[in-house]
């Protein structure tokens, strides 16, 4: 079994990982009331935030007909289940925060259409009746979902490089492949 995931993982990896990093930093920058041309920066989120959604979708379906390369023999149980955790929230987050954001939307008293890349308008999410208690609702959890995206990524960072330099295993070359194999 290869020791690296396949090409289509990798680019579904890489090109989410990017515009998940993107969605954090344009939702730190909208809400800013000093932020200019915020409308704009609201769509571009609202846009990426579906596109990661579609491309999650993609990666779940890629991920449930191919297998991932083995963890390396060595690593300890314990890493190998933290390691499954924090896939499976990475998953659940990828799905739960457009969800919650499009609810979020659908559920305001505000008027203003989320319109796709400038392109077509996205309907309310199906269910979703407008209320600003439910808006607040999907707000607050939209945006603990936020902190927990950015801790996780931390996370996921300071696993992959510890594997990387003090384990000196190829767990970093599965996904990263511009890392050199050490077998």
């Amino acid at each position: 079994m290869s020791v690296r995931y396949n090409k289509v993982a990798i680019v579904l990896h890489w090109t989410i990982a990017l515009l998940i990093i993107g969605l954090i930093l344009f939702g730190l920058l909208m809400t800013q009331e000093w932020m200019p041309n915020r409308f704009a920066i609201y769509q571009w989120h609202k846009s990426i935030g579906m596109t990661v959604l579609v491309l999650s979708l993609a990666r779940l379906l890629w991920r449930l007909g191919h297998r991932p390369p083995p963890l390396p023999d060595a690593m300890p149980g314990w890493q190998r289940r933290a390691s499954h955790f924090m896939h499976g929230a990475f998953y659940a987050l990828m799905f739960a925060m457009p969800l919650l954001g499009w609810a979020m939307v659908s559920a305001s008293d505000l008027p203003i259409p989320t319109v796709i890349y400038g392109l077509m308008t996205l309907p309310d999410m199906p269910g979703v009746s407008e209320s600003k208690a439910s808006a607040e609702r999907f707000k607050f959890l939209h945006e603990i979902g936020a902190k927990l995206f950015i801790a996780l990524i931390f996370l996921h960072v300071g696993a992959a490089l510890k594997h990387h330099f003090t384990d000196r295993d190829d767990v970093l070359k599965r996904m990263a492949p511009w890392v050199k194999t050490r077998r």
